[in-house]
Protein backbone atom coordinates (compact mmCIF):
# COMPACT_ATOMS: atom_id res chain seq x y z
CA UNK A 1 0.00 0.00 0.00
CA UNK A 2 1.62 3.24 -1.18
CA UNK A 3 2.93 5.81 1.28
CA UNK A 4 3.68 9.34 0.18
CA UNK A 5 3.34 12.91 1.34
CA UNK A 6 0.33 14.83 0.07
CA UNK A 7 0.10 18.52 0.88
CA UNK A 8 2.75 18.15 3.59
CA UNK A 9 0.91 15.27 5.29
CA UNK A 10 2.19 11.69 5.28
CA UNK A 11 -0.46 9.49 3.70
CA UNK A 12 -0.82 5.74 3.41
CA UNK A 13 -3.29 5.00 0.63
CA UNK A 14 -5.23 1.80 1.18
CA UNK A 15 -5.55 1.29 -2.56
CA UNK A 16 -3.92 -0.81 -5.26
CA UNK A 17 -0.53 0.62 -6.20
CA UNK A 18 -1.57 0.72 -9.88
CA UNK A 19 -4.37 3.21 -9.11
CA UNK A 20 -3.79 6.50 -10.93
CA UNK A 21 -2.77 9.27 -8.54
CA UNK A 22 -5.68 11.35 -9.86
CA UNK A 23 -8.23 8.91 -8.46
CA UNK A 24 -6.41 8.46 -5.17
CA UNK A 25 -6.44 12.23 -4.68
CA UNK A 26 -10.05 12.74 -5.75
CA UNK A 27 -11.76 9.61 -4.44
CA UNK A 28 -9.68 8.66 -1.41
CA UNK A 29 -8.27 11.98 -0.19
CA UNK A 30 -11.30 14.10 -1.18
CA UNK A 31 -8.97 16.59 -2.91
CA UNK A 32 -11.31 17.38 -5.77
CA UNK A 33 -9.47 20.46 -6.99
CA UNK A 34 -7.45 18.07 -9.13
CA UNK A 35 -9.83 17.62 -12.07
CA UNK A 36 -10.49 14.66 -14.34
CA UNK A 37 -10.49 15.97 -17.88
CA UNK A 38 -9.42 13.65 -20.67
CA UNK A 39 -7.81 10.79 -18.76
CA UNK A 40 -4.96 10.44 -21.25
CA UNK A 41 -2.70 13.37 -20.37
CA UNK A 42 -3.72 15.77 -23.11
CA UNK A 43 -5.64 18.48 -21.24
CA UNK A 44 -3.66 19.09 -18.04
CA UNK A 45 -6.74 19.56 -15.82
CA UNK A 46 -5.30 16.99 -13.41
CA UNK A 47 -1.91 18.72 -13.01
CA UNK A 48 -0.27 18.46 -9.59
CA UNK A 49 3.25 19.21 -8.41
CA UNK A 50 5.35 16.15 -7.60
CA UNK A 51 8.76 16.91 -6.11
CA UNK A 52 8.70 20.35 -7.75
CA UNK A 53 7.62 19.16 -11.22
CA UNK A 54 4.21 19.77 -12.79
CA UNK A 55 2.87 16.30 -13.59
CA UNK A 56 -0.43 15.08 -15.01
CA UNK A 57 -1.82 12.93 -12.21
CA UNK A 58 -3.92 10.79 -14.58
CA UNK A 59 -0.69 9.37 -16.03
CA UNK A 60 1.03 8.50 -12.74
CA UNK A 61 0.22 5.42 -10.67
CA UNK A 62 0.51 5.40 -6.90
CA UNK A 63 3.49 3.06 -7.19
CA UNK A 64 5.36 5.79 -9.07
CA UNK A 65 4.86 8.35 -6.30
CA UNK A 66 5.81 6.10 -3.40
CA UNK A 67 7.87 8.20 -0.98
CA UNK A 68 7.47 11.38 -3.01
CA UNK A 69 5.95 14.79 -2.20
CA UNK A 70 2.72 15.74 -3.95
CA UNK A 71 1.13 19.17 -3.81
CA UNK A 72 -2.40 19.81 -5.03
CA UNK A 73 -4.21 23.08 -5.64
CA UNK A 74 -5.71 22.86 -2.15
CA UNK A 75 -2.28 23.36 -0.57
CA UNK A 76 -0.61 25.73 -3.01
CA UNK A 77 -1.38 28.58 -0.63
CA UNK A 78 -3.65 28.33 2.39
CA UNK A 79 -5.25 31.71 1.74
CA UNK A 80 -5.23 31.56 -2.10
CA UNK A 81 -2.55 34.25 -2.21
CA UNK A 82 -0.09 32.54 -4.55
CA UNK A 83 0.86 35.02 -7.31
CA UNK A 84 -0.51 32.73 -10.04
CA UNK A 85 -3.86 32.44 -8.26
CA UNK A 86 -4.05 36.19 -7.70
CA UNK A 87 -3.02 36.97 -11.29
CA UNK A 88 -5.61 34.56 -12.71
CA UNK A 89 -8.36 36.49 -10.95
CA UNK A 90 -6.84 39.92 -11.68
CA UNK A 91 -6.57 39.11 -15.40
CA UNK A 92 -10.08 37.67 -15.61
CA UNK A 93 -8.46 34.45 -16.82
CA UNK A 94 -11.06 32.14 -15.34
CA UNK A 95 -13.87 31.25 -17.71
CA UNK A 96 -15.73 28.13 -16.57
CA UNK A 97 -12.96 27.40 -14.06
CA UNK A 98 -12.65 23.68 -14.75
CA UNK A 99 -9.12 23.85 -16.18
CA UNK A 100 -7.98 26.57 -13.75
CA UNK A 101 -6.39 24.36 -11.07
CA UNK A 102 -4.27 22.56 -13.67
CA UNK A 103 -3.06 25.83 -15.19
CA UNK A 104 -2.33 27.28 -11.75
CA UNK A 105 -0.28 24.24 -10.73
CA UNK A 106 1.66 24.20 -14.00
CA UNK A 107 2.31 27.95 -13.72
CA UNK A 108 3.36 27.71 -10.07
CA UNK A 109 5.83 24.89 -10.83
CA UNK A 110 7.28 26.85 -13.75
CA UNK A 111 7.71 30.08 -11.77
CA UNK A 112 9.29 28.20 -8.84
CA UNK A 113 12.02 27.07 -11.25
CA UNK A 114 12.12 30.09 -13.55
CA UNK A 115 10.71 33.25 -11.93
CA UNK A 116 11.77 35.25 -14.98
CA UNK A 117 9.79 33.13 -17.43
CA UNK A 118 8.97 34.98 -20.63
CA UNK A 119 5.75 34.59 -22.60
CA UNK A 120 7.54 32.11 -24.88
CA UNK A 121 8.85 30.16 -21.87
CA UNK A 122 5.34 30.04 -20.43
CA UNK A 123 3.73 28.95 -23.69
CA UNK A 124 6.32 26.19 -24.09
CA UNK A 125 6.08 24.97 -20.49
CA UNK A 126 2.31 25.05 -20.04
CA UNK A 127 0.78 22.31 -22.20
CA UNK A 128 -2.69 22.61 -20.67
CA UNK A 129 -5.82 23.13 -22.74
CA UNK A 130 -8.72 25.50 -22.07
CA UNK A 131 -11.77 24.56 -24.15
CA UNK A 132 -13.52 27.81 -23.19
CA UNK A 133 -10.94 29.95 -24.99
CA UNK A 134 -9.39 31.67 -21.96
CA UNK A 135 -5.92 30.41 -22.97
CA UNK A 136 -4.51 33.81 -23.99
CA UNK A 137 -5.70 35.41 -20.73
CA UNK A 138 -4.28 32.50 -18.75
CA UNK A 139 -0.87 32.96 -20.38
CA UNK A 140 -1.06 36.71 -19.62
CA UNK A 141 -1.93 35.89 -16.01
CA UNK A 142 1.08 33.60 -15.61
CA UNK A 143 3.26 36.24 -17.24
CA UNK A 144 1.88 38.79 -14.76
CA UNK A 145 2.52 36.39 -11.87
CA UNK A 146 6.12 36.12 -13.09
CA UNK A 147 6.49 39.87 -12.75
CA UNK A 148 4.91 39.73 -9.28
CA UNK A 149 7.25 36.94 -8.17
CA UNK A 150 10.21 39.10 -9.27
CA UNK A 151 8.64 42.12 -7.51
CA UNK A 152 8.36 44.06 -10.75
CA UNK A 153 4.60 44.34 -10.38
CA UNK A 154 2.21 44.27 -7.48
CA UNK A 155 -1.05 42.41 -7.72
CA UNK A 156 -3.54 43.81 -5.27
CA UNK A 157 -4.46 40.98 -2.93
CA UNK A 158 -7.92 39.61 -3.31
CA UNK A 159 -9.90 38.31 -0.37
CA UNK A 160 -9.77 34.57 0.16
CA UNK A 161 -13.05 32.77 -0.34
CA UNK A 162 -15.00 31.85 2.78
CA UNK A 163 -14.00 28.20 2.52
CA UNK A 164 -11.73 26.63 5.10
CA UNK A 165 -8.98 24.74 3.22
CA UNK A 166 -9.20 21.98 5.84
CA UNK A 167 -12.66 21.14 4.51
CA UNK A 168 -10.99 19.77 1.38
CA UNK A 169 -9.16 17.09 3.35
CA UNK A 170 -11.83 15.33 5.39
CA UNK A 171 -11.01 11.84 6.63
CA UNK A 172 -12.39 9.20 4.31
CA UNK A 173 -12.39 5.39 4.60
CA UNK A 174 -9.77 4.79 1.87
CA UNK A 175 -7.01 6.58 3.77
CA UNK A 176 -5.59 5.72 7.13
CA UNK A 177 -3.50 8.68 8.33
CA UNK A 178 -2.55 6.80 11.50
CA UNK A 179 -0.62 4.17 9.50
CA UNK A 180 1.40 6.82 7.69
CA UNK A 181 3.23 7.99 10.81
CA UNK A 182 4.93 6.01 13.56
CA UNK A 183 2.72 5.49 16.57
CA UNK A 184 3.72 5.08 20.19
CA UNK A 185 0.96 2.51 20.64
CA UNK A 186 1.56 -1.09 19.64
CA UNK A 187 -0.61 -2.60 16.94
CA UNK A 188 -3.03 -5.31 17.90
Amino acid sequence: MPRLTVNDRPVHFLMDSDTPLLWALRDAANLTGTKFGCGNGDCGACMVIIDGEAIRSCLVDLSEVEGRFVTTIEALSADRSHPVQQAMVAEGAIQCGFCTPGFVMAGAALLAKNPGATRDDIAAAIPNLCPCGAGPRILRAIERASRAVRRRERIDPLPAPGIDPAEAAQDVPAIDFTLATPSSESEE
